[in-house]
């Protein structure tokens, strides 16, 4: 998929809409964007006769930054079945379709048939189609699959690797790290970020198993390690988790990411129900994120641990789930944007140009209508999709 406005492109658009939230409500309802960022922000901005302008006239729609998920399958997950039960990889309309202008890849269960330089591969793929890709070097695994050979030489030297992940811990399929081997490859994520001015995250995947998220409290409790470093997903798998990820966030002033599964089960909540939950107890909505795991498996084991089915996980529910949040009074529009734009924009140490609608930021922007159903994806100024006029 080309970038709509890709070929002939001016270097400069000026889009007309109905509102800006950037998260905050602004007065503005124009936004300039030049060389692919906001340039300005105001409204009825003139533009001197005979620049080469692209005007989008969107009156009814509402700009917002464009969302970012952490936690992207993006050349497929599963595996656990066998080689039939591959998932498949994604394609950069269904990411922009969704509103979604950042994606970080993940390799998951599988980092034998699956592998960072084929991940690296679809990352640069989906850049030329426009969509923001990143990626976490390794897997499940310990030690992790890397590129160079070594963690901090991949995030010291390719730009697209922004962290490490994602680590299984808690989890049969994970390869059952010892706490020594987790502290090491944090602190050499660390590292190796520091070399490249990143911000190096570790992606911790969590399993339905009884440690929980201890290994983490660990972690923190017994190194120098901050709490910005280390990131677990899927605190929502089953309740009793997700009452931990509370007082892990509370305990440490630390960022929990929520997934919005497809069908979490009857152990586990929906995106909707777990950031609910997560602000009931105080957590600062600050200290949320969400991701969608689109792409990745979704196995079903029996008690023994034994492989029954799988079905493929999709990014329609981290949208619903988000929707839902606003439509039910949950958190206002400004404040729920944070959970898949500029909350996820600072964990990821991305930040100093995306997650917000601002001069000299990326112009990324998702136009929503009046249901805030994505219509219209930017990214760096350019339309990577358009849905009904």
């Amino acid at each position: 998929m080309m970038p709509l406005d890709a070929r002939d492109a001016p270097l400069l658009t000026l889009l007309r809409v109905g509102r800006i939230f950037a998260p905050a409500p602004l007065e503005a309802t124009d936004l300039l964007i030049a060389d692919g960022r906001i340039a300005a922000l105001g409204r009825d901005i003139a533009i001197p006769e005979g620049w080469p302008v692209r005007l989008v006239e969107a009156r009814h729609l509402t700009a917002v930054p464009a969302f970012i998920d952490q936690h992207v399958h993006v050349t497929g997950g599963g595996g656990e079945g066998g080689c039939g039960t591959r998932c498949p990889a994604i394609t950069a309309r269904e990411i922009a379709a969704m509103g979604i202008g950042t994606v970080v890849g993940v390799l998951g269960t599988d980092g034998i048939s699956r592998s960072p330089a084929d991940l690296l591969a679809k990352v640069r793929g989906l850049r030329a189609e426009g969509i923001a890709a990143y990626m976490y070097t390794g897997s499940y695994r310990v030690p992790p699959p890397t590129l160079t050979g070594d963690v901090q030489r991949d995030l010291a030297w390719i730009p697209e690797v922004i962290g490490l992940g994602e680590l299984a811990i808690s989890d049969h399929r994970s390869s059952q790290p010892r706490q020594d081997e987790i502290e090491r490859l944090v602190s050499e994520a660390r590292v190796g970020a520091m070399l490249a001015g990143k911000r190096g995250i570790c992606h911790f995947h969590l399993g339905d198993g009884k440690r929980g998220l201890e290994p983490l409290r660990r972690l923190l409790t017994e190194t120098e390690i901050p709490a910005e470093q280390v990131i677990p997903t899927h605190v929502n798998r089953h309740r009793t988790l997700l009452e931990e990820a509370a007082d892990y966030a509370l305990t440490f002033a630390a960022s929990v990411d929520v997934t919005a599964f497809d069908d979490p089960g009857e152990e586990g909540l929906s995106g909707f129900d777990a950031v609910s939950r997560l602000l009931a107890r105080g957590v600062p909505v600050e200290r949320i994120t969400m991701s969608s795991d689109c792409n990745g498996s979704l196995p079903e084991f029996d008690a023994q641990g034994n492989y029954i089915g799988m079905r493929v996980a999709r990014n329609t529910a981290l949208i619903a789930d988000w929707q839902r949040l606003v439509r039910e009074g949950v958190l206002p529009l400004e404040q729920a944007l944070g959970l898949i734009s500029g909350h996820v924009a600072r964990v990821l140490g991305l930040h100093q140009r995306k997650g917000r609608l601002a001069v000299g930021h990326d112009a990324d922007v998702t136009l929503l209508d009046g249901d805030l159903q994505p219509q219209q994806t930017f990214v760096a100024g350019k339309r990577i999709f358009a849905g009904d006029p």
